[in-house]
């Protein structure tokens, strides 16, 4: 009975963890505690799992034991490909790896699930029967799913996979998923045959693959918050299939905010959820637009260096090309060196810049950027006309004004960074391709825009070599 009352109290203890280390996630000055905290209410949930072996009667106990050793067994390999993988994944790599979270949660989801549908011998009720089929189901599609989009951002699997009569195949496929879990909940009450129960599950990975192969490149950020959300979901359902009332409150967390977070990416995209998953967008880059007037007008990187150093205001605006030449730790040198000259410098983060939400955050932060001096979209766009400069770092889609003017262009409607507004656009830029969605950016063509080709961390060299030389060759 004591064992029993400490597994409460620890569920209860790390259930509260889980919430107030959530909240202070909300902030980027509390972020990092609030991980800890988190850390810290898992921590205490796992310990507390341990003691179930202690809360058995004497003739359950051997097989507890296995259980329990089995158990550590699997939490020191987990530990040890966690720590090892974390500390070595590089920031582009960032959205891969909370891929492949995302889908483990879901996988241990869908296994729990698993585990009470092979139990033969146990008397299933119907509701909690039912439970278990649905956590099952969105488990192994968070789980196969988010493999795929792990495979798609890490360049692994590259394109999409479309043709004609794919979502009525789709559908076909989930209907018929759904139709098996439901015979096993109604019709055999939880006592199906091995191979059934079986080929509900490989129904349901083959499912999630479908899901995702169809999507593009562009759509990937929302994927993985959708994919969060259905782990989240999952892990709730299956909580309360085994009563643990921290599974049921990390679930429900996770999957609210992953489902508001998806919904506000999607919003940011001036896109629906259903529009994600089942549209063309991001797959191809042969979308007509028009003809677009004006050409594109480099100019050497010291030249816009020196020019910035003399503005009054900068707002720049990032993007993942930012993040794929690692050159966040020098864009907040330059950054430095135009503040010490009196320069006002802001940076306008787009709520879908880089690969995953938050991700120019992160890059951020890692390089030392103070916090109040990141904008989001909304809190700084009305800024962009009184800029001097704006300068643009590896984005593309996010600051096109054609989302704006063109209604022919598949990204209308999309909110973006009013870059244009400013009095001088430098636009960072490797070459002269295009973004995910395949779309020309009109912003290169306009007439106050220049073009700063080359890898972004050898242009900021040169940017802040040039900055420096105004003091007297460097010092």
């Amino acid at each position: 009975m004591t064992a029993q009352l400490i597994i409460d109290a620890s569920f209860l203890a790390a259930a509260f963890l889980f919430i107030y280390g959530l909240k202070r996630m909300s902030s980027p000055v509390t972020a990092a505690s609030g991980i800890r905290v988190a850390g810290l209410g898992m921590l205490v949930a796992v310990l507390a799992s341990f003691l179930y072996v202690f809360n058995v009667n004497e003739a359950a106990k051997p097989h507890l034991m296995v259980n329990a050793a089995l158990g550590a067994v699997a939490l020191a390999i987990g530990l040890g490909w966690a720590w090892t993988s974390g500390k070595k994944v590089e920031m582009t790599a960032m959205p891969q790896m909370v891929a492949l979270y995302n889908g483990m949660g879901g996988g241990a989801a869908a296994a729990i699930g698993a585990v009470e549908l092979f139990r033969t011998s146990a008397e299933h009720t119907l509701i909690p029967l039912v439970v278990t089929i649905i956590g099952s189901l969105i488990g192994a599609i968070s789980l196969s799913g988010s493999v795929i989009a792990w495979a798609k951002l890490d360049g692994r699997i590259n394109g999409v996979w479309r043709f004609t009569g794919l979502q009525v195949m789709n559908g076909t496929f989930f209907v018929a998923t759904l139709a098996l879990g439901l015979y096993i909940a109604f019709g055999a009450h939880g006592h199906a045959p091995v191979w059934m129960t079986a080929s509900f599950f490989v129904l349901a990975l083959i499912f999630g693959v479908l899901m995702t192969m169809p999507i593009g490149g562009a759509d990937m950020p929302v994927v993985i918050s959708l994919y969060n959300a259905f782990t989240g979901l999952a892990v709730g359902f299956e909580g309360f299939v085994l009563q643990n009332p921290a599974l049921m409150i990390a679930g429900m967390v996770v999957g609210s905010a992953g489902t508001l977070l998806t919904l506000l990416m999607a919003k940011a995209m001036n896109r629906s959820v259903s529009n994600v998953i089942f549209s063309n967008f991001g797959a191809t880059g042969n979308e007509e637009q028009g003809e677009i007037k004006g050409s594109m007008k480099p100019v050497d990187a010291g030249d816009a260096g020196i020019n910035m150093r003399y503005s009054s205001k900068i707002i720049i605006a990032p993007g993942y090309g930012l993040a794929v030449a690692q050159a966040q730790h020098k864009l907040y040198e330059f950054v430095k060196l135009c503040q010490d000259a009196g320069v006002d410098v802001k940076f306008a983060i787009h709520p879908v810049a880089g690969r995953m939400p938050g991700h120019m955050n992160v890059l951020l932060a890692e390089a030392g950027v103070p916090y109040d001096i990141i904008y989001d979209m909304e809190d700084i766009n009305g800024e962009f006309k009184e800029a001097d400069v704006a300068i643009v770092i590896g984005a593309n889609d996010t600051v096109n004004p054609a989302a704006r003017t063109n209604k022919s262009s598949p990204i209308y409607g999309m909110p973006i960074l009013n870059v244009d507004h400013a009095k001088q656009v430098y636009v960072v830029k490797r070459g002269q391709g295009k973004g995910y969605s395949g779309v020309e950016n009109e912003l290169f063509f306009a007439d106050n825009t220049n073009m700063v080709y080359g890898d972004a961390q050898k242009v900021l060299v040169q940017m802040i070599q040039a900055v420096k030389s105004l003091d007297g060759g460097g010092h």
